[in-house]
């Protein structure tokens, strides 16, 4: 992707990445019509195709929405992130491949609008047996399709970040409503009771993961609200910030990366204005903070982007007394540059 969000040839890392994700979904499916034909063995090829891309979507939107936790519990799981939309991207293709040809097998031979025989076929809404399940796997189709098509970050910077974030919290949503359709659709139908605990184990996974990940981040929340007499807050000894790297803590309710680069201490916000992403967790390279996720970066003195990007976080004053970083907690305007704080190692 370049600045101005022209198409442009995939690195090794993505052709990588999207090479391993179809090979993965062409085994599933390859493994999964093989076991569906050993169980049943008078299914058509129209039900294998729409079981197999709907336990494919399924599978991998569960994927999808264990990278981030994983992440913010061990920085080993950081590659799935930096093309985690491809993977989102195919979930919808997936769920539309299993839509479509649902829709062709149980709607299409009608005298009605296909759309409309789903929408409105089954008005048993006062059943739990006999619930109308489709319509919420067509609304669960509805969310995918909107997140894969503002994936690309042309609409990140045009929706600006948050709204985008907003959108693509939508995941969420779109998954409840597919738990919904697969409780009140194939769990209907199907009686071993293997398949219900799959879907709970799903669930589960996902509840524990989440649970766990924010855990964690509880614990880098606790704020450090002790200021000196001219209001700037100690936040710790300035040998304990690994060189080139940073000390998250927490000032006045957000969270604050002290970076301790060439001598040199700089204060800025956490928070990556692509997506979010903590920018105290990455690391300096080539004289730049470079975000974990997906390699945005930002002068360290200033949070500014390097000409062409425009992107800019705020900056906060800080200070070395005694050894000691000193930062004060009011956060200057996104893109101002403050003097580096200098300090350096003795032991070094």
């Amino acid at each position: 992707m370049s600045v101005h969000y022209r198409a442009v040839q995939w690195n090794r890392q993505k052709k990588v990445y999207d090479r391993w994700l179809l090979i993965g979904v062409a085994l599933y499916l390859a493994i999964f019509a093989a076991a569906d034909l050993s169980a049943h063995p008078d299914s058509t090829v129209e039900t294998l195709l729409i079981r197999g891309f709907g336990s494919a979507s399924l599978l991998l939107l569960h994927v999808v929405l264990s990278i981030g936790p994983l992440c913010r519990l061990d920085r080993r799981f950081l590659p799935l992130l930096y093309n985690r939309r491809h993977m989102g991207v195919t979930v919808f293709v997936l769920a539309l491949a299993h839509g479509g040809f649902s829709m062709v097998q149980f709607h299409a031979l009608g005298d009605v609008n296909p759309l409309v025989s789903v929408l409105a076929g089954n008005p048993r809404v006062d059943s739990l047996a006999q619930f109308p399940f489709q319509p919420l796997g067509l609304a669960a189709l509805v969310f995918l399709f909107l997140m894969a098509a503002t994936s690309h970050d042309f609409w990140l910077a045009n929706l600006t970040a948050p709204v985008w974030k907003s959108l693509h919290m939508g995941v969420y949503l779109a998954y409840g409503l597919v738990l919904m359709h697969v409780a009140l659709g194939v769990l209907q139908s199907e009686t071993h009771p293997a398949l219900a605990a799959l879907l709970g184990l799903g669930l589960l996974w996902l509840i524990s993961l989440h649970l766990l990940a924010a855990l964690r981040e509880r614990g880098a929340d606790v704020p450090l609200d002790v200021p000196t007499d001219d209001g700037f807050v100690d936040v710790g000894e300035a040998s304990g910030i690994p060189n080139n790297r940073a000390r998250i803590v927490t000032l006045g309710g957000e969270r604050v990366a002290i970076f301790r680069y060439d001598g040199k201490i700089s204060a800025l916000s956490n928070v990556c204005q692509h997506q979010n992403g903590p920018l105290g967790e990455g690391a300096i390279v080539d004289g730049f903070v470079t975000c974990p996720w997906h390699g945005y970066q930002y002068v360290p003195d200033c949070g500014r982007s390097p000409e062409p990007f425009t992107e800019r976080v705020p900056t906060f004053r800080a200070r070395v007394v005694d050894g000691r970083v000193h930062v004060h907690p009011t956060p200057l305007p996104p893109g101002t540059r403050v003097e580096p704080a200098v300090w350096e190692d003795p032991d070094a």
